[in-house]
């Protein structure tokens, strides 16, 4: 598989993280950048538009979870999280932000070129996979997949990329009842144990941006100790 055409931007307040990184990326044949701050990193991936992001979680001027949440408000590229913290608190952070992956210091950098090269092929793989073009209409609700839009009635519903992907993976399959774990694998493209929080907290940014766009309640059901399921909201 030949490298990413766009950069893989590098973002570590330690100079020679950057450089460790670089070099086992630039040896797979991949082009870097560099910031070692929030502020130069967010100055960085509008310049570039990198194809991926590495990212320190302790940045300084502004951490690696606000860069996450800025990027993720108009960007869904794939974005890699290094912490020094083995702590599953940090990572459910992470993840509901919008990461991509996480990788605990110190790392073996093989190991990172690996989790690279998976996310490359996630990127690929949707990249060649055939729009879907139907539109996804019950009730009110509105569906748009290739122009990634929801709206009820007239109201558009503003989501978050892994918000609307959650959404359009439960609305695909009406009545189906998905586990958390499936949802993670579909929507997030790993099986992470531990993390299905994070489901939780999506779906319920999910009902909360559903009903305050007046689409009533009852969308996506909870079945107790399984997972979620879709259905048509009731708006009576």
């Amino acid at each position: 598989m030949p490298p990413m055409a766009s950069p893989i931007l590098i973002v570590d307040d330690e100079e020679h993280i950057r450089e460790l990184v670089a070099h086992y990326l630039r040896r797979e044949g991949f082009a870097v950048e560099h910031a070692a701050t929030g502020p130069e990193a967010l100055e960085a991936f509008a310049r570039v538009q990198p194809a991926l992001i590495v990212l320190d979680v302790m940045l300084p001027g502004l951490s690696g979870t606000d860069v996450c949440r800025e990027i993720r408000k108009t960007s869904d590229v794939p974005i890699l999280m290094l912490t020094a913290k083995d702590d599953i608190i940090d990572k459910v952070v992470g993840f509901e932000l919008g990461a991509d992956d996480y990788l605990t210091k110190p790392f073996e950098p093989k190991e990172l070129v690996v989790r690279v090269k998976a996310l490359q092929r996630r990127v690929q793989a949707n990249a060649e996979r055939p729009s879907p073009t139907l539109v996804l209409t019950v009730g009110e609700l509105r569906i748009d997949p290739d122009r990634r839009d929801v709206r009820i009635g007239a109201k558009v519903v503003g989501l978050r990329p892994k918000e609307f992907d959650l959404l359009l993976a439960l609305a695909r399959h009406p009545g189906q009842v998905f586990s958390r774990e499936q949802l993670l694998n579909t929507v997030w493209g790993y099986d992470f144990e531990g993390f299905s929080r994070t489901v939780d907290v999506h779906v319920q940014h999910l009902r909360d941006k559903l009903g305050a766009a007046g689409g009533g309640t009852g969308w996506i059901h909870t079945v107790w100790g399984v997972g979620y399921k879709f259905e048509a909201a009731d708006t009576g």
